[in-house]
């Protein structure tokens, strides 16, 4: 059990009060919507400020962290076009629709090496970040919660970005150690999110935890935007060595940072506020287990709000996703609608949306334009899903958060892993009509997806999942 220091005598008496009340946070955010909670003034602890607060400040400083993380695992698919010796044989493609005027591109003296690696190689090296990825999901949650997330993210970041700027000697080394760096990066990396899902469970109030989590997660998405651009403009200007050395800096000084101003829980933060500490602890009282040394596995693998929706592919805006959290915080905490119904109708908007501009992108035919604002809104659209079924893993088992997402995480990671091999299979001829399938095959998974949730998603604390189901 975490050691918890002593309050002072007015904390005290503030926690007393709030122990008072008739209503767990849990049920006063889910199916209680009689009146407004803004409203319901007796014995409330007061809101702490978010401006200047500690835990949108983890929440800034997360996102910066999964920019980094993102930025690394995605930087590769951009270096590889530079890494590769145009003149061999097997590294083309063909379409059936005609390629647009391509200017010829000026060349600087780049003098990093290049590689003569066929596709079923470049293949492998651009998917084996996935093969580490998925080892680490399980037993990344179930470390978060046993021993502290903070370290355990953040040495798992700090081991990609280690391993990312050994790219370059593993690349000429020979495909096979940079499969195996790429590897290294993915087991890394893979404990991120369940750690960080463990770590919000201690530090989100239940009405702040989509703004919270947006911030937060949305890293990824900003990560993905401005590294693939930046990657091409680095190779250009520079070489493509450079690529993993500049995003490895920026991630170490996130990780420099991330030492020195995060803390496990409030309790343990060494510059949090008494208000914000009461109010954060308040209002999680009746949601986290007091204890790490049970773990209901048979629930966890048997309650249906974990269900296979997690398996979907990662979409979403990170523009849309911010203020998704925002519009699903707000129509929370002004209890026009339950938590439930928040969480299922953004995941059904944000799963079947994107799914319907997803097919519509297979009939554009060769508009080009057509085509890109097609999955540009599917995409988008996606980003309302971050606001739905990710966070409801807090809200069904705040205590066991990181482990679910670990589990979840698992399943999401199979898409990368066969999605390449799969649409492989399905287009030998490059040709539009494979391409629908293919488009057809992931809209079905959204909205099976989404259907699944909005039968047996559930915004409250599961009962196995109670801080007192287990103790005796």
């Amino acid at each position: 059990m975490e050691y918890v220091p002593k309050t002072t005598d007015k904390m005290d008496e503030r926690l007393l009060l709030c122990e008072m009340e008739d209503l767990s946070a849990s049920d006063t955010e889910t199916d209680d919507n009689e009146h407004p909670l803004l409203h319901k003034d007796n014995n409330k602890v007061e809101k702490a400020p978010a401006c200047c607060s500690t835990r949108y400040g983890l929440a800034l400083l997360s996102c910066y962290g999964f920019f980094v993380a993102y930025a690394l695992r995605v930087n590769l698919s951009v270096a590889m076009v530079d890494m590769l010796n145009t003149n061999a044989s097997g590294n083309g493609s063909s379409s059936v629709c005609p390629r647009h005027e391509e200017h010829a591109r000026p060349q600087h003296n780049h003098t990093a090496r290049v590689y003569d690696w066929d596709s079923e190689t470049q293949g492998w090296i651009l998917g084996s970040f996935f093969y580490g990825y998925i080892l680490t999901q399980i037993p990344g949650g179930y470390l978060a919660r046993r021993y502290g997330a903070k370290w355990l993210l953040g040495v798992g970041i700090l081991g990609t970005i280690v391993f990312t700027m050994l790219t370059p000697l593993a690349a000429d080394m020979g495909a096979g150690y940079l499969i195996a760096v790429r590897v290294l990066e993915g087991v890394g990396e893979g404990v991120t999110f369940p750690a960080m899902h463990a770590m919000w469970a201690s530090w989100a109030p239940p009405l702040e935890r989509s703004r919270l989590l947006t911030i937060s997660y949305t890293g990824a998405q900003l990560g993905t935007v401005v590294a693939l651009p930046l990657s091409g403009v680095i190779c250009f200007y520079l070489d493509w060595t450079y690529v993993f050395y500049i995003f490895g800096a920026v991630g170490l000084l996130w990780f420099v940072m991330w030492a020195l101003l995060v803390g496990n829980t409030p309790h343990t933060h060494r510059r949090i506020s008494e208000a914000e500490k009461v109010y954060i602890t308040s209002s999680l009282k009746n949601e986290l287990s007091p204890t790490t040394s049970h773990i209901p596995w048979s629930s966890i693998l048997t309650s249906l709000p974990n269900g296979f929706l997690s398996a979907l592919p990662y979409l979403g805006c990170w523009m849309v996703a911010l203020l998704g959290g925002q519009l699903a915080d707000w129509l929370r905490e002004r209890w026009l609608i339950s938590t439930v119904a928040v969480r299922k109708g953004f995941s059904f908007a944000g799963m079947v949306g994107p799914a319907v501009f997803l097919v519509a992108a297979g009939y554009t035919g060769c508009n080009y334009v057509l085509a890109v604002a097609f999955l540009t809104v599917s995409s988008a659209l996606g980003g309302l899903s971050t606001s739905g079924f990710s966070i409801s893993l807090l809200e069904i088992a705040p205590s066991y958060a990181g482990i679910l997402l670990g589990i979840s995480n698992t399943f999401a990671t199979i898409p990368g892993m066969v999605g390449p091999v799969i649409a492989r299979a399905l287009t030998h001829s490059n040709t539009i009509e494979e391409w629908q399938v293919v488009f057809y095959i992931s809209a079905g998974i959204n909205v099976f997806g989404a259907s699944f949730f909005t039968l047996f998603g559930q915004g409250k604390v599961q009962a196995w999942a109670m801080p007192n189901a287990y103790s005796h």
